[in-house]
């Protein structure tokens, strides 16, 4: 089987495997009732996700990313401000899942472990890439960066917070969502006013001598 089969079919399973998952936690057993949910093949179900819970969660991610960028054009996020384009993205995620609390519950405690701490912070990134990406950002600078570590982490504690919000509609998850969007706004307003002032004083004449001959 290709790798573009084996990708093909790990996202055919995602969803179910995530609802399986809520019994059987991220493991062959979920994998094996995807399929048979499905109607595909066990074995070939199992071999694609040979690299154990971290790749079904991954794929899990994966099967989010891409309903998230099938369901906004950019014609539908173009009327909207920046931070009303990252809250959709935002919340049509958390709504994505909204039948899947436990299976996000058992996906962070496999995430959380130090051995799978680094991928999971890629996973983080590849999300907050997608949404920034939908919103509009062209930032090719440290911007670009600093962006997408900033929503990541912003994106990571809401869910921490939504897995185990039982408010009416969610509405304690919407509360924090809109105070972290907030302060990314006002972050981005303050570093974009440092780095005009920044840019206006700087004299690259100057900062070559200093390179040059610096100060005692």
């Amino acid at each position: 089987m290709s790798a573009d089969s084996l990708d093909a079919l790990r996202l055919q399973l995602a969803p179910a495997l995530a609802d399986a998952a809520a019994f059987d936690g991220w493991s062959e057993e979920a994998v094996r009732n995807a399929a048979d949910q499905l109607g595909l093949d066990r074995d070939a179900a199992v071999y694609a996700f040979s690299g154990g819970p971290m790749a079904m969660i991954d794929a899990w991610i994966a099967s989010i990313d891409a309903a998230m960028v099938a369901a906004f054009p950019p014609e539908k996020l173009a009327p909207l401000k920046i931070r009303e384009k990252i809250r959709t993205l935002v919340q049509f995620r958390l709504d994505a899942i909204a039948h899947q609390k436990e299976a996000l519950r058992r996906a962070q405690a496999v995430m959380a472990m130090p051995q799978n701490v680094p991928a999971a912070l890629r996973l983080g990134w590849r999300s907050a890439d997608a949404m920034w990406r939908l919103a509009g950002d062209t930032a090719a600078d440290y911007n670009h960066y600093t962006k997408r570590m900033t929503l990541g982490s912003i994106y990571a504690a809401t869910l921490a917070v939504y897995v185990g919000d039982s408010s009416e509609g969610h509405a304690d998850t919407r509360a924090f969502l809109d105070r972290r969007i907030e302060g990314i706004m006002k972050f981005e307003k303050a570093k974009a006013r440092f780095m005009s002032k920044d840019v206006e004083h700087f004299s690259p004449a100057r900062f070559l001598g200093r390179l040059r001959y610096p100060a005692r």
